[in-house]
């Protein structure tokens, strides 16, 4: 198969669903200044991408109904391509790219309002590129200027998330390949990362959280992942209790946990995998209580993750372990709390426990994809927050469809506090797996870095 194919097909698909006489108008990404005479590396537009494979900044794509693609791209600029690199160009664009018909980007504003005349619907992505609404409108101005000629405006604007992200929550087995290698290159770096903090402690040397980061950044660029897929998490000891902590340079202590929560992206699609492990290789008595009450928790999560789940089954299934968990352990008091469905319908869980077990993954960490089932929408519930006193609607949560792909990711994080039991003060423990829902369960497609405790004290030996 052409690597330009699913491209191509996607076009088609989403050309599909514009409606008789619509027309589509997908941006990429602009570049951003970081600083004086510099620019933060620049990064596709996912949308964009995804229907273009294309890289180069400054483009545009625009697709009709009738299954026309258009691109506007940056011209051939020799001057420029020598300190900025290689550019395709509209010529080339016809062939490697597959489209219809290609324009220097500098057309953009001439040729768009002839492209929108006589069209009935205009969609792109509302609130996704600052000024894009300004500027369709402008595009529009201009078509409405020619009434007189009898030139006809688009009488309605849509928002293409609403079609892309569908078709993006769904992944082929293109975009599945291009995932499991990239969790494939996440692992084996999770576990250069555990190795290099055992052997540096066994070795007497100091070691810091930026230790760990940038073996895991060596590890990402050496098989060939273009960026991380967001900032690591490289937290240790206490650190791990501030759930989006950043690599810094605190020190990893012999004695102390270690969560890193890191991923490369590959191919424009993201990795998320989330470890805990002993900084010298070995646990203690409270560290591998919570840890097993964890990974005892994601597997109850992982069983419930399968065809005709609901999103949030999961998330149920997590819940219902570490609550059990949090009363056998001590960390909640039943003669204040109550039985385990007490804890779970009061949420007192929360205070160890305050996020989701998952969310979407593709080509964003957290990617796009409605959480609500289609057609489902009207059916709402209301509900009291025992904790926040807030009433949240409730609706029905998307049922899980093979290729969908999703994070599985509980954790427990123990800060100080009255009551609770001193050994597991300032321990934060998450175990997190990437998982393609299949036609029978789903595929861990992370496991390449163990989440056994006896697995993982024996590769740090090594």
């Amino acid at each position: 198969m052409s690597s330009q194919v699913p491209y191509a097909q996607r076009r088609a698909r989403l050309a599909s669903q514009l409606g008789e006489g619509g027309i589509a108008i997908i941006p990429t990404a602009v570049e951003r200044q970081r600083n004086r005479d510099s620019d933060y590396l620049f990064r596709h537009d996912s949308y964009f991408y995804y229907l273009t494979g294309f890289t180069e900044p400054g483009a545009w794509l625009v697709l009709t109904a009738e299954g026309q693609s258009i691109l506007f791209c940056q011209p051939k600029d020799m001057e420029r391509e020598i300190w900025d690199g290689y550019r395709l160009g509209p010529a080339a664009a016809l062939d490697v790219l597959g489209v219809s018909a290609s324009y220097p980007v500098h057309e953009l504003d001439a040729t768009m309002p002839r492209l929108l005349e006589n069209r009935r619907r205009v969609w792109f992505p509302f609130a996704t590129h600052t000024g894009l609404a300004a500027r369709v409108e402008g595009w529009l101005h201009a078509v409405r200027a020619r009434a007189r000629y009898g030139a006809l405006c688009p009488a309605e604007q849509s928002d293409a998330c609403l079609l892309l992200d569908e078709m993006r929550l769904f992944k082929d087995a293109h975009e599945q390949d291009i995932m499991r290698r990239a969790s494939q290159i996440s692992a084996r770096a999770h576990i250069r990362a555990m190795q290099l903090s055992a052997r540096m402690l066994r070795a007497g040397q100091e070691v810091r959280e930026y230790h760990l980061d940038a073996e895991l950044l060596h590890a990402f660029r050496e098989a060939g992942s273009q960026y991380p897929a967001y900032g690591s998490i490289v937290a240790a000891g206490a650190n791990a209790c501030v759930l989006h902590y950043r690599a810094d340079a605190a020190p990893v202590r012999d004695g102390e946990l270690v969560l890193i929560d890191a991923g490369c992206e590959l191919d424009g699609y993201a990795s998320d995998i989330t470890r805990t492990f002993p900084a010298n290789g070995r646990f203690t008595g409270p560290q591998r209580a919570l840890y097993e009450l964890v990974l005892a928790s994601q597997d109850a999560a992982v069983a419930a993750t399968r065809p005709g789940s609901r999103f949030t089954d999961p998330h149920d299934a997590t819940v219902a372990v570490l609550a059990q968990g949090m009363l056998d352990l001590g960390l909640l008091d039943r003669n204040k709390v109550g039985s385990v469905q007490d804890v779970i319908e009061q949420r007192a869980y929360f205070q160890f426990y305050m996020h989701r077990t998952g969310h979407w993954l593709g080509m964003d960490v957290h990617d796009c994809g409605s959480y609500v089932e289609p057609g489902q929408e009207r059916q709402t519930s209301e509900r009291k927050d025992p904790l926040s006193g807030e009433t949240i609607t409730n609706r029905p949560s998307r049922v899980l469809r093979p290729g969908m792909v999703l994070t599985i990711e509980p954790g427990i994080y123990v800060r100080p506090a009255p009551g609770v039991p001193e050994p597991f003060h300032n321990i934060g423990i998450r175990i997190e797996d990437d998982a393609i829902v299949t036609e029978s369960d789903c595929e861990l497609i992370t496991r390449g870095v163990p989440v056994q405790p006896d697995e993982i004290e024996a590769l740090m030996r090594a």
